[in-house]
C-alpha cells in the first residue's frame, strides 16, 4: 500500500445535532489508526514546502546528528490532522466544512523516520456561527512506543449545515 492510501480505516464518532456535539464537550473521542512515516513521505513535504533542512532529508548525515536518523518536519506532523480527523469526528448533514484555523500548536517530541503515529482527540467548544457551527478539536498525537506527544494542537473547524 502507498504511504498516502488509507486502508480500513477507524469508526468515528458520529454526531446528528449539534446539540449532541456540544453534549460531548470534554469527552475523548477514541484513537485513530496508526501511519507509518516514511523517509519518502519526508522527502515529498520537504519538497512541497521547500524545507530541505538536513535533519530531515539527508538520511547519511543525520544518522550522526541529535536524533540518529532523520526526522519529519513538526508542520508535517500536524498536516497529517486532516487524515487523523474523520477517523475520529464526523458531523452528519453537512453542506460544508473548510478549516478556519489551529490554536495552540506544539511538538513537544520528535518524530524518527520509521515511527508510527496515531491521535486521539477532544471537543473543546462548539459555537454557533451563521449557517452553522464552529467546533474546536483538541488533537494529540503519539508516537508507538513514544513518552511524549509528538504534536499537540487545538483545531477549528466550520461545519455548514
Amino acid at each position: 500500500m502507498e504511504m498516502w492510501e488509507v486502508g480500513k480505516m477507524a469508526e468515528p464518532r458520529t454526531f446528528a445535532t449539534v446539540d449532541e456535539l456540544r453534549a460531548a464537550v470534554g469527552e475523548q473521542l477514541g484513537y485513530s489508526d496508526w501511519v507509518e512515516i516514511e523517509q519518502k513521505r519526508v522527502d515529498l513535504f520537504a519538497e512541497a514546502t521547500g524545507d530541505h533542512q538536513w535533519i530531515h532529508v539527508d538520511p547519511e548525515k543525520a544518522a550522526t546528528g541529535p536524533f540518529g536518523t532523520t526526522i519529519a518536519h513538526g508542520y508535517l506532523t500536524l498536516s497529517l490532522l486532516p487524515l487523523f480527523g474523520p477517523q475520529l469526528i464526523k458531523v452528519e448533514g453537512v453542506k460544508m466544512g473548510v478549516n478556519y484555523g489551529t490554536n495552540k500548536v506544539r511538538f513537544p517530541a520528535p518524530v524518527p523516520v520509521g515511527s508510527r503515529l496515531r491521535a486521539t482527540a477532544q471537543i473543546t467548544g462548539v459555537e454557533d456561527v451563521t449557517g452553522g457551527v464552529q467546533v474546536s478539536v483538541a488533537f494529540t498525537v503519539e508516537r508507538e512506543g513514544g513518552d511524549k506527544p509528538v504534536c499537540v494542537a487545538e483545531s477549528v473547524s466550520r461545519y455548514y449545515l
